[in-house]
This record gives C-alpha cells, sequence and structure tokens, in this order.
C-alpha cells in the first residue's frame, strides 16, 4: 500500500512544486495552497459517484456525452466553480501568476485522489502510464483554468467576465477530447502523443505569458507607490 501511495502522490506533487517554483515574485503561502489542492482531493469523491450513477444508469451512453459530459463538464465545471468561490476573491490571490499555482493546485488534488484510487484497483505498474497522461493533463488544464482567472481578475479592460468564462471552456473542450480521443480510437496512443505535446506547449506558454502579467502588475504597484510619496 505504501509503494501504491508514493507512486500515486509522487507525480501530483512534482508537477505541483514545478509550477510553485515558477513563481517569480511573491511565493503563495502553502498552507493555503495545500487547501486548494485538498478542495481539489475532496472533490474527487461527490464527482467519482456522480460518474458512477450516470454509468450505472447509462445516461451518457455515447462516447462523446461521457468525453465532454460525463468527464469534460463535470470535472472542469466543479473545478471552476471551486476556484471561483474559494480562491478568487482570496487576497492571497495578488498577481496574475497565482491563477497557475490555484488551478494547478486544485487539479492536482482530484488527480493525485483518483491516480491513487485507480492505481489501487488496477496495479502500481500503471504508475508510469497514469503520471504521463491523466495526472499531467488535469494539471495543464488546472495551468489554463488559472492563466485566464488570473487575467480576469487583473485585468483592466473591462473583459472579465469573457476571461472568467474561457477558464472553464477551454479546460471543458481540451478534457472533452482527452477523453473522446481514449474513448473512441483503438490506436488513441497515436492521437495522445501530438495531442499531450500540444497540451504542454499550451501550458507552458500560459506559463510564460502569466509570469510576464505578473511583472507588468508589479511594474504598476511600484509606479503607483513612487507616485503616492511624490
Amino acid at each position: 500500500m505504501l509503494v501504491i501511495l508514493s507512486a500515486g502522490i509522487a507525480p501530483g506533487l512534482a508537477l505541483l512544486s514545478y509550477f510553485y517554483l515558477k513563481d517569480q515574485y511573491e511565493a503563495e503561502p502553502v498552507a493555503m495552497v495545500f487547501k486548494a489542492f485538498m478542495y481539489g482531493a475532496i472533490l474527487t469523491f461527490p464527482i467519482m459517484f456522480i460518474q458512477y450513477v450516470c454509468s450505472v444508469e447509462n445516461i451518457f451512453p455515447f462516447n462523446w456525452s461521457k468525453a465532454f459530459l460525463s468527464a469534460g463538464l463535470l470535472e472542469e465545471f466543479f473545478k471552476w466553480f471551486i476556484l471561483i468561490f474559494t480562491v478568487y476573491q482570496h487576497t492571497d490571490f495578488n498577481e496574475p501568476y497565482d491563477g497557475i499555482v490555484y488551478g494547478a493546485s486544485v487539479s492536482l488534488g482530484f488527480a493525485t485522489v483518483e491516480n491513487i484510487l485507480y492505481l489501487i484497483a488496477n496495479g502500481v505498474e500503471h504508475a508510469f502510464y497514469r503520471a504521463l497522461l491523466p495526472v499531467s493533463s488535469h494539471a495543464l488544464f488546472g495551468v489554463i483554468m488559472g492563466f485566464y482567472l488570473g487575467k480576469a481578475k487583473f485585468s483592466s479592460s473591462g473583459h472579465q467576465k469573457r476571461w472568467i468564462f474561457f477558464a472553464f471552456i477551454i479546460p471543458f473542450m481540451l478534457h472533452g477530447f482527452y477523453d473522446y480521443t481514449i474513448l473512441t480510437f483503438n490506436t488513441w496512443i497515436y492521437y495522445m502523443v501530438p495531442f499531450m505535446l500540444f497540451l504542454w506547449w499550451l501550458g507552458l506558454r500560459k506559463v510564460k505569458q502569466a509570469r510576464e502579467l505578473s511583472e507588468e502588475h508589479h511594474k504598476k504597484l511600484i509606479w503607483k507607490d513612487k507616485g503616492s510619496t511624490l
């Protein structure tokens, strides 16, 4: 059991540490990051229960409905909801890059519990595949979601509602495509490799953009402080 727990937790912890350490200005309080992680972890159980009921009752009989509605919509909506109502207005969310830290935290909390339960049921030999695909994809969906929430909170363009909507719809569509590919194609690996490369490229691009937005944000704060002392 210790081996399974270690294999289940390690990928999520490694990815969360990577995105956390990319914060170049003010590192988020570890307690707040852990709290966001636990929100995602707790969220796993009601979502899995709803998905189980949907499966037993055959509410989503088609691959596209299982992928986009049972998986993509359900999981990404609740992660988005948790971020909006527990993190978005928090005082520790004080620069654009913070959205990525908290988005990744909630997503990896969910992915880690899901990963542990999968390894308990199917064996630790699946740990490498799980780390490369499901855990990594959840992390990157969270990064993209967090990027747009950070953009929404610190945008001065009046498009906050649009960015908040993007924070949900883009991870939802990407997640749906991910699941649809696995459910539909026998040779899904040939589609999944380029998709995961694209997802990593997009996620790291959002990390870079968020760091640039945080840099601009801190420059504005410095100029504001200088202006107030004149």
